[in-house]
């Protein structure tokens, strides 16, 4: 192993790649041409509007009108119409009072845990939340508390015990009174490594017992669950809440890139003024906004492409049970798939793209529970054909335990 030397200012990045090497977890990024022959399930195109004419022409308008940057912060030059034309109808179609964009989900969540909290504030956090959140809570300054799994009865006691509802703790309190100090759960809707929902109503109910907000990711809810694909908040009935937030992206059901908070009026508006993420980063470009943009709008003309997508996932789950494999029935479009080892997860992957298909491949530390996996991703677009090939080549290139 290299040792530390007083003039090699970067030998310990030696000695991590080599024990990354050892471990079996190395990650190569694999340029992919415009033209890719593979199949692909391991995008989170969900469904399928990234190459859409409709969403192409209108990147491309939008860039030979607005210029292929938006030019500068969105409290500066960075705002369009466009901007403000989309955070209407997200809001909109998905139930809230107002929207705002930013140049990615991650940021977009960054800004909703750190400025709705605080140092003197209380997050809790579900153990198996994106690193986006995670981060979120870290640059919070926050005291942070990571509680199990979609577990609501380990929210409410964190909540509790923050704040100092020894009654409560007990059964004997009335939880009618707001905490002592801000505090907020903090939760994806769909979890991205198994796909599986939060138990988002029971959430809220822990969160109000104790006056505490509720922020929810819809990164792999939003075009898949829900009344045409709202999302699960929408599913959940808690859409426009006055004490929930919900984060979103626009890289995966609408096919283009960017981020969305969506909440009451006045939360936005706190964010347009704190988020540090918001004020100090260059605007939305305005090709991704007017992809945004049609994507949903062909998604409230074509509600039925949400079912569509989680119909895809449960055929994908059925056949690869059928065949032995040991999957995670899926809540939402994620197919997880469980590998014996990382080194058989990573092998796996590359026998798969060998034989023409594109999956993911999921391994510590990507993953909480430790559990290497093929991570796959339903789309709407799929035919049977496809399909089919997809769980042959999966099936016939699975590692013996």
């Amino acid at each position: 192993m290299p040792q530390d030397r007083p003039d090699d200012a970067f030998a310990w990045i030696d000695a991590q790649r080599e024990r990354r090497d050892r471990d079996g977890l190395v990650r190569r990024l694999s340029p992919r041409p415009a033209d890719s022959p593979l199949l692909d399930l391991a995008s989170n195109d969900y469904l399928g509007l990234a190459r859409h004419p409709e969403v192409t022409a209108a990147a491309a308008g939008a860039a030979h009108r607005w210029g292929a940057g938006s030019t500068g912060s969105r409290l500066v030059t960075g705002s369009t119409e466009l901007h403000a034309t989309l955070e209407r109808e997200l809001a909109d179609f998905c139930g809230f009072e107002a929207a705002l964009v930013f140049s990615s989900g991650y940021v977009a969540n960054l800004a909703a845990v750190s400025a709705l909290s605080g140092r003197d504030a209380l997050v809790v956090s579900d153990a198996g939340n994106h690193a986006s959140l995670i981060d979120g809570c870290r640059l919070s300054r926050a005291e942070v508390a990571v509680v199990p799994h979609s577990d609501p009865e380990a929210v409410r006691k964190a909540l509790g015990a923050a704040a100092g509802d020894a009654g409560e703790e007990t059964g004997g309190g009335t939880g009618a009174g707001p905490a002592h100090r801000r505090a907020l759960a903090v939760s994806d809707a769909v979890f991205s490594v198994d796909g599986d929902v939060a138990p988002l109503a029971a959430f809220a109910t822990a969160c109000r017992a104790h006056g505490a907000a509720l922020v929810v990711d819809e990164a792999h809810g939003l075009g898949v669950l829900g009344e045409g694909g709202r999302g699960a908040v929408h599913e959940a009935g808690l859409a426009g809440a006055p004490d929930v937030v919900v984060t979103a992206t626009l890289s995966k059901s609408l096919g283009s890139q960017g981020g969305v908070v969506l909440g009451p009026a006045r939360v936005i508006e706190h964010l347009v003024n704190t988020a540090r993420t918001f004020i100090f980063d260059t605007g939305l470009n305005p090709a991704a906004v007017a992809a945004a943009l049609a994507s949903l709008r062909l998604l409230r003309r074509e509600p039925e492409r949400a079912a569509r997508v989680r119909m895809v996932a449960m055929g994908l789950y059925g056949r690869l049970t059928a065949a032995g494999l040991a999957a995670v029935r899926p809540d939402a479009s994620v197919v997880s798939v469980r590998a014996p080892s990382p080194e058989q997860a990573v092998r796996w992957a590359a026998d798969c793209r060998a034989a023409g298909l594109m999956v993911g491949c999921f391994r510590p530390p990507s993953v909480p529970d430790g559990i290497s996996r093929l991570r796959l991703t339903a789309r709407g677009d799929l035919t049977e054909e496809q399909i089919e090939m997809a769980v042959d080549v999966i099936v016939r290139t699975a590692p013996t335990a």
